[in-house]
């Protein structure tokens, strides 16, 4: 009988030999990689597969809602008369919330959230944030994807560092992202982890715009060739507003050989894999979705998880959260889509018996100011709230609500209360059961949601 070792190295041969790295996919790959592939394939023989993996082990999704949502017309001070004040046009009324307690409520379109937060499924960690906050889109984006401190730059993402510690040896699907780009949060020492949008399409995409001084021919080559589309990504904060930003993913910048390069290049390409297009053509979803495209990605991320991809971090984005003009119809249509998405992707997990093995985190790169601007929208600004949802946690408002008393307030802007690297720690900890010190660079008090 074989033991454990040999059918992991076994699944390995085989997730290679029918995947990217291996001959189905041959026919697209540029002449100069197909030499490569052999290394890759040695390279990956010889590593031991992750014992636990998504198949049997906790999964974490991450949901960035890009942009800056107004956290304070999302978790509502309902009660506040500092808040009616700040806000004549924008502030909500009790009519237009649904109510926690006397004091806080969710806008009245996460319905989703309420009955995720009623049946016990929903945390809301309240007045997040991190020291020395920054208002800048691609840099406070930055740090919430390395976990850095703000006068810091970190090379890799927070869970970049998880792979590196916890998971030597796993497969490249580890991590998946849905989506054109990969995230920050994944870039590692050893990459791993897919990028895709759609299973049924294929085409190489470069992670990294940057190009290096010293890149060899091929690598200069290969980094021309993926170069994405003008107009791709999003422009600096300043030239941003009214709802423009869809995506952000941070800077990522490649170091490493030759062959780190061509393997993350490899990974970080949107992927048609034998494996994941079969997933997704035999698994059916058990939930009535809305229209979206979170919903969409979501439900790409259900049927995975139900076809037993080997992932133990799923990540997706939301944009359009930066709403500078005429805000409450922007942010009303957001909301509807996150909270009917979320609860239609936890029924879904329910209908497959997956719903304890889930937990989904989400995450925006600040808050918006107290008060209103002159064109019905808000500002860049700091602390936030962050919505925890899974079926086995300790539900309900966690944190204190950041004062909005204008002698309490920083430019402006609420003061945090929670540092988000203690939600990130509660998460590395409790959920994904490793030590959070090494991945975080200290030790952040763990905030105990599970």
């Amino acid at each position: 009988m074989k033991n454990n070792s040999d059918l992991s190295l076994k699944t390995r041969r085989e997730f290679l030999r029918t995947t990217m790295l291996g001959g189905a996919l041959s026919w697209t790959v540029p002449a100069f990689l197909t030499n490569t592939f052999s290394a890759l394939h040695a390279e990956a023989a010889d590593s031991a597969t992750q014992v636990a993996t998504g198949k049997d082990a906790n999964i974490l999704v991450v949901l960035q809602m890009a942009g800056g949502n107004d956290g304070l017309n999302t978790v509502v001070p309902v009660a506040n008369d500092y808040y009616h004040r700040a806000r004549p046009q924008l502030g909500l009324a009790e009519k237009d919330v649904l109510k926690l307690n006397d004091e806080v409520a969710l806008h009245g379109s996460l319905t989703g959230f309420k009955e995720l937060y009623d049946s016990g499924s929903l945390a809301i960690v309240q007045g997040i944030g991190y020291p020395n906050p920054n208002r800048s889109h691609f840099r406070s984006t930055e740090i919430w994807q390395t976990a850095s401190d703000a006068e810091k730059v970190e090379k890799y993402g927070w869970l970049g560092r998880y792979f590196d510690n916890a998971c030597s040896g796993c497969d490249p699907t580890i991590g998946v992202n849905i989506g054109r780009q990969m995230p920050q949060a994944f870039a590692a020492a050893h990459p791993v982890g897919v990028s895709l949008e759609n299973p049924e399409g294929y085409r190489f995409m470069a992670s990294d715009r940057n190009r290096r001084d010293g890149a060899s021919v091929t690598e200069a080559s290969y980094r021309k060739l993926n170069e994405p589309e003008e107009g791709m990504m999003a422009e600096s904060a300043e030239e941003n507003s009214g709802a423009s930003i869809g995506s952000i993913s941070g800077r990522v910048t490649h170091s490493g050989s030759a062959l780190d390069f061509l393997e993350r290049t490899a990974l970080d390409a949107q992927v048609s894999s034998d494996k994941i297009l079969a997933i997704s053509k035999r698994v059916q979803n058990k939930a009535e979705y809305p229209g979206g495209q979170l919903a969409n990605s979501l439900k790409l991320v259900a049927r995975l998880i139900g076809g037993g991809l080997p992932t133990r971090v799923y990540y997706v984005s939301q944009g359009g959260y930066d709403t500078h003009t005429n805000q409450a119809n922007t942010q009303q249509r957001l909301l509807k889509e996150l909270g009917d998405s979320v609860k239609a992707f936890m029924d879904d997990l329910k209908g497959q018996g997956n719903s304890g093995r889930v937990l989904l985190l989400t995450f925006s790169e600040f808050g918006r100011r107290v008060a209103e601007n002159a064109n019905l929208g808000t500002d860049h600004g700091a602390a936030a709230p962050m919505f925890i949802v899974a079926d086995k946690m300790k539900a309900g408002l966690f944190g204190k609500y950041p004062s909005l008393a204008p002698a309490d307030l920083v430019n402006g802007d609420m003061k945090y209360n929670v540092d988000f690297r203690s939600v990130y720690a509660g998460v590395l900890e409790e959920w994904l059961k490793t030590r959070s010190a090494p991945i975080l660079g200290k030790q952040f008090e763990p905030l105990k949601v599970v």
